[in-house]
């Protein structure tokens, strides 16, 4: 399964082919399978099983653009050049609660043991766009614990206020008119001019801003060819804040900017669109404690000496320190310490936690001193490095599972630390308004470029026992 989902490397609310792949596998395992949930096209809900008690599980299934690589090779080696790739690892979570979901099913029915198995994959989590739909759509409604996994370094699971930040992905398009650039450009109105104006204004604002935020921001539209002043141009921004109402609190500062922009332009705020937007998590302390000591009755992976190899390889290729796989103990953290928070990046995850008693059980299938959303990061993700962290993560994930389903009082203390303490002063409140639809539209004419091609590497376990072995790779390569 990570073999198969790694080999599509499909992108945000792109997922087709992964979507098609897992609904397919579960369905032959006798789960109820709801297709399209929340306007997504991607998005679905595997259900088996009836009563108390209803755990879900959850995890991310998008890649990163030009992030395709081939596996167990150090070294910049794409499988098609400038196509996308699993350069966060997205390709093995699903797999993971697949396979653990099975095998819980299998034990319920040999046991008699009654309750409800829900699985559902994060669409376009790198955009940050479909799980707080998830949650508005009522998916996590009837749930009683949510078991999130997400590829690491390390197995580790933490409880409280996660260090991630909250997020608003926004497009801001401005409207001019067009007019010949060298021959009458007095009479143009450029967008693009709005567009330059309004990020040279959010880096001046920088300066005043509190050290947990993040902006950033790309150009996905700059006009035509530069004979022509632009009269439509785009600016994407992702605005990142400790919480809720500072993360809002950019945002509107940032529709003032747009407005001043396009005043000093002469230009129009044509659209202001919020394509994407999370809450900063905060995960249950008391099922992150269950999953921590069955994280320690599994211990990490045993790597052997070509898993190192590759892992120290491209480590060197990158110039950062050479410490190879991590061999730490699994770890239970603690919060986040808001005295010395200095913010990071964001998981829609976070809209989940408030709704719900949630974990996050991070897995090692991945290796230490990576840039993160990047082309390196594949380089495991089909490889034995992938493979073995995955079935660490399932043991724990099904160890988990079953504790719930056997002892009520998990459930009964993840809600008394969910009501009492994680939402005693602090109310969930969607970023989206109830008019806004999923932007399905996202990835679409990057995957149209590349899908053509791509589908000429998808995996055949038919086959080949691996992607590897597809491949015709050796294991590892290295310079």
């Amino acid at each position: 399964m990570v073999d198969q989902v790694f080999s599509y490397g499909e992108l945000g609310f792109q997922e087709i082919e992964t979507s098609k792949y897992l609904t397919g596998l579960l369905e032959q395992n006798g789960f109820r399978v709801e297709r399209g949930v929340a306007g997504i096209p991607t998005a679905f809900v595997a259900r088996w099983g009836t009563g108390k008690p209803v755990i879900s599980l959850g995890s991310d299934i998008d890649g990163i653009p030009k992030a395709g690589q081939k596996p167990g090779t150090g070294y910049r080696d794409p499988i098609l050049a400038g196509a996308p790739g699993h350069g966060e690892g997205h390709n093995s979570g699903m797999p993971l609660n697949v396979a653990a979901a099975i095998v819980v099913k299998n034990i319920m029915q040999r046991e008699k043991i009654p309750g409800t198995l829900v699985l559902w994959p994060g669409v376009a989590e790198e955009l940050m766009a479909g799980k707080a739909f998830l949650v508005r759509a009522g998916v996590f409604k009837d749930v009683d614990i949510t078991l999130f996994t997400h590829v690491d370094n390390d197995l580790t699971v933490q409880w409280g206020q996660s260090a991630n930040n909250a997020l608003v992905s926004a497009i801001f398009r401005f409207a001019g008119s067009s007019a010949h650039s060298a021959g009458q450009p007095w009479n143009g109105k450029s967008a693009l001019d709005a567009v330059m104006l309004m990020a040279q204004g959010w880096e001046m604002k920088r300066e005043h801003m509190q050290l947990a935020q993040r902006s950033h921001y790309v150009i996905p539209d700059g006009g035509d060819q530069p004979n022509v002043v632009p009269s439509a141009a785009s600016i994407w921004f992702y605005f990142r804040e400790r919480d809720h109402p500072r993360t809002l609190a950019m945002f509107e500062a940032a529709k003032k900017m747009a407005q001043g922009a396009a005043l000093m332009t002469e230009t129009k705020v044509d659209t202001v669109m919020m394509v994407g937007s999370g809450w900063s998590a905060h995960f249950s302390r008391p099922v992150a404690e269950v999953v921590y000591q069955n994280m320690l009755k599994v211990g990490m992976p045993a790597w052997d000496a070509n898993d190192q190899l590759l892992a120290k390889g491209i480590q060197k290729e990158l110039a950062v320190a050479d410490s190879g796989l991590s061999v730490r103990a699994p770890r239970l953290n603690g919060p986040v310490n808001e005295a010395t928070r200095t913010g990071g990046g964001s998981d829609d995850i976070g809209d989940v936690s408030w709704n719900v008693p949630t974990i996050n059980l991070r897995f090692p299938s991945n290796i230490p001193g990576l840039p993160g959303h990047n082309w390196a990061n594949a380089i495991s993700m089909a490889t034995p490095i992938a493979h073995k962290g995955v079935v660490a993560g399932a043991k724990v994930q099904a160890m988990t599972m079953l504790d719930i389903l056997l002892t009520p009082q998990i459930v009964s203390d993840a809600w008394d630390y969910f009501n009492n303490v994680q939402t005693k002063t602090v109310k969930y409140v969607p970023f989206f308004a109830p008019t806004d639809m999923p932007a399905t539209w996202l990835n679409a004419d990057i995957m149209a470029q590349f899908r053509p091609e791509m589908k000429k590497f998808y995996y055949d376990p038919r086959k080949y026992p691996t992607y590897l072995d597809q491949l015709g790779r050796k294991y590892p390569v290295v310079r």
